[in-house]
Parts: structure tokens; sequence; C-alpha cells
């Protein structure tokens, strides 16, 4: 069994910064792909980022884009998700997520194991 837990989530003045983290455990982290999504109130899930098995690849949302910077350490099992310049509309509850296939996909139903989420609130 995986377990997933998120932490660094909270309240935040737009234009101000959070740093996600991540622990995994129960499985080689090495060969999980992982993901962040995001679910606002009334909205889908949506795909945030993602990062593959050494940091050799990453994936973002447009919207995120020279904003957020996914990463992971390997030896820590754990990983992490640096917002920076955080908006309003990045409102949402955060999740990490992995799978067991390689590559990174956008798609929640690609994911195979889910974090319980983490509220981040940016003020305006």
């Amino acid at each position: 069994q995986v377990q997933l837990i998120e932490s660094g989530g909270g309240l935040v003045q737009a234009g101000g910064s959070l740093r996600l983290s991540c622990a995994v455990s129960g499985r080689a982290f090495r060969r999980l792909i992982t993901g962040w999504f995001r679910q606002a109130p009334g909205k889908e899930r949506e795909f945030v980022a993602g990062v593959g098995w050494n940091n050799d690849s990453t994936r973002y949302v447009h919207s995120v884009k020279g904003r957020f910077t996914v990463s992971r350490d390997n030896g820590k099992n754990t990983v992490y998700l640096q917002m920076n310049d955080l908006k309003p509309e990045d409102t949402a509850v955060y999740y990490c997520a992995v799978r067991e296939d390689p590559g990174i996909v956008s798609a929640p139903g690609g994911y195979d194991y889910w974090g319980q989420g983490i509220q981040v609130t940016v003020s305006s």
C-alpha cells in the first residue's frame, strides 16, 4: 500500500510563496512518476505539475509556468512543489499523486495513488 502525506499548505497573500511537500512510502519511490493536482470549489481536478524519475523531465499546466517548480528528492522519498507569485486563482485543495507506469500524464485517472489533499488559500 502506497501512502502519500502532503504538508506545507496554508494562507498566503497574493504575490507570496509556499512550498508543498509530499512524503511517499510503501513503494520504490525512484520508480514512481509523481504529480501535483488541484481542485477548486465547483471545478474539476486539474493537473498542475509532474516530475519524472530523476528530475529529468517536468511538465506544467500553462497557468503556473514560470511561477511553480516541481522537484523530487529520491533520497528522502519526497516530492516538492515550490509556488511563487501566488494568485487568488491558485486557491484550491492541492493533491499529490503517483503512478507506476512511465511518463508524466495530466489525466487524474492516470495516477494510481493519491494523498488526502491540503488547502492552499491566496488572499487578494
